[in-house]
């Protein structure tokens, strides 16, 4: 049987592959019937993602994936800003076993940025930070870097092209160089240049997932 652990991974990680839209309903019971556990385990999951900012629930709609607004988003990035800046600057050496890591997943994000999986491009781009996180030594910090990039995902990548998806690997690559020559002052900066580059493309006149679009050009006035 599925524990809440394992469903509210597989959420997030669907967020981070846009495979869950925001506005996405998640129903306890077609939840349970998936993942062949109790509606009680389901729930749990859900207010453990709800604790981190990756659903909410209405007394209307029932439980669903977070909308945010572009100021949500914006400090998000700030938060990951601080968070991951700072674990690269208390960084005093990285490890083989780390470096290899941080290179096998490169070379998965660059074989991803050329295929076709839009989702798995996604994914692998936004768990790039979690991974480093997780090899410049503070598990606790990847879980909180983990939920931050799933809620700027949720608004910043719904017009990533594939151009800026490769670009982000190669800013990715560049960042773990810097961190192979110890040049760590070099690694922040490029981590803050990445980070501001992904917040620049967030402006007042941008707007969040719209749930209701499908249905709104579908019973627009007819041009005649």
């Amino acid at each position: 049987m599925t524990t809440a652990a394992e469903i509210s991974e597989r959420i997030t990680e669907s967020v981070m592959a846009q495979k869950l839209a925001p506005g996405a309903r998640l129903g306890e019971q077609q939840l349970a019937l998936l993942f062949n556990c109790s509606r009680t385990t389901v729930r749990e999951a859900l207010i453990r993602l709800a604790a981190r900012g990756i659903v909410t629930v209405s007394s209307r709609r029932g439980w669903y994936v977070v909308e945010l607004s572009v100021n949500d988003a914006r400090e998000a990035f700030e938060a990951r800003e601080v968070i991951e800046m700072g674990l690269i600057r208390r960084t005093q050496v990285v490890s083989k076993a780390a470096l290899k890591r941080l290179k096998n997943h490169i070379a998965r994000q660059k074989a991803a940025a050329s295929g076709s999986d839009v989702g798995l491009r996604s994914f692998l781009l936004a768990d790039f930070h979690v991974c480093l996180a997780e090899c410049l030594g503070n598990n606790l910090l990847a879980e909180a870097v983990r939920d931050m990039t799933a809620r700027t995902i949720l608004i910043a990548m719904l017009s990533q092209s594939s151009v800026e998806a490769e670009q982000s690997c190669q800013e990715h690559f560049l960042i773990v160089q810097a961190l192979e020559n110890q040049d760590f002052i070099l690694a922040e900066k490029l981590m803050q240049a990445h980070i501001g580059d992904s917040q620049s493309r967030l402006n007042p006149g941008s707007a969040a997932y719209d749930p209701l679009s499908e249905l709104r050009n579908a019973l627009s006035p007819m041009k005649t």
